[in-house]
């Protein structure tokens, strides 16, 4: 059987975003080896017997012209499409948030998406005011409506590390997240609180804060989708103290019911790109 590139990702490679094979996520790499015929060798932690019995199965759908030179987006954008083909637009609002509106689609719901507004009907998804979605993110949001949850969030928070089938991505998360945050913010505090509040995000209440978590420098509460708020603590360094700065991101444990884990990191990473992209224009 032809293995797409969805296929590769899901089901052989470690889907750890290592980058120790020289691509920026096993998305990537899995593109390049369906696409350019890329060696499955090249990713250092597979196992010998594994390339062993998915490298001549490539051989031949290379041999077959099958999807080589394929956009690993678009793929990606087709599967998530018929994951989430059974939901009805009518059902959304009870489950993920939102109003139904009705316009030259039919009917549409409406979602609130970080600091603007997201329209979902049945002939996509794409900003309200008619501007398009990458293509990444209209697959996150296509994931978010199949995943089938319903509960409000509890006010309940988890670290990523906490949340059950997270093991093979705490790396991913701690390196394009947790690490990137840092060393963008070191020292820039100020600059941190205006980027929170530039992607909508609130300060944090005594009461958002668990047990444990206090003395934060910056405690921000975001809500980029109505039933999936995310907590950013950032501690700033001390020198004189020998401390680091640090950063971390928690999530109500609500969060499986409405994501999936893959998701997750999605959502932390771009939140992170957002706030990069918002400190880059700030001075220091």
């Amino acid at each position: 059987m032809a293995l797409s590139v969805i296929d590769l990702y899901q089901k052989i490679l470690p889907r750890t975003n290592c980058r120790d094979c020289g691509f920026a996520t096993c998305m990537a790499f899995a593109s390049m080896v369906v696409s350019e015929k890329l060696p499955l060798s090249k990713c250092p932690h597979l196992a010998p017997e594994t390339i062993e019995r998915y490298q001549p199965e490539l051989e031949e759908q290379y041999r077959a012209g099958k999807w080589t030179r394929k956009d690993p987006a678009q793929d990606a954008l087709v599967w998530a499409k018929e994951r989430a083909a059974s939901m009805k637009i009518v059902d959304l609002p009870e489950r993920i948030g939102g109003s139904l509106v009705r316009d030259a689609d039919g009917v549409a719901l409406e979602l609130p998406y970080f600091t603007g507004t997201i329209r979902i009907s049945e002939t996509g998804i794409r900003m309200s005011d008619g501007s398009d979605l990458d293509r990444w993110e209209q697959v996150f949001l296509y994931n978010h409506m199949a995943q089938g949850g319903k509960r409000l969030p509890v006010g309940r928070w988890k670290a990523f590390d906490q949340i059950p089938n997270t093991v093979s991505k705490v790396k991913s998360m701690k390196a394009h997240v947790e690490d990137v945050l840092q060393k963008q913010f070191q020292g820039k505090v100020h600059i941190l609180r205006r980027a929170c509040e530039f992607c909508g995000g609130m300060p944090a209440t005594d009461t958002d804060l668990p047990e444990g978590e206090g003395g934060s420098d910056v405690a921000v509460v975001f809500r980029p989708l109505p039933r999936i708020p995310i907590l950013l603590l950032f501690w700033d360094a001390d020198p004189l103290e020998g401390f680091e700065a640090r950063a971390k991101l928690l999530f109500d444990e609500t969060i499986v019911e409405h994501l999936d884990i893959e998701s997750i990191v999605f959502l932390s990473e771009h939140l992170t790109r957002r706030l990069c992209v918002h400190a880059d224009g700030e001075s220091p």
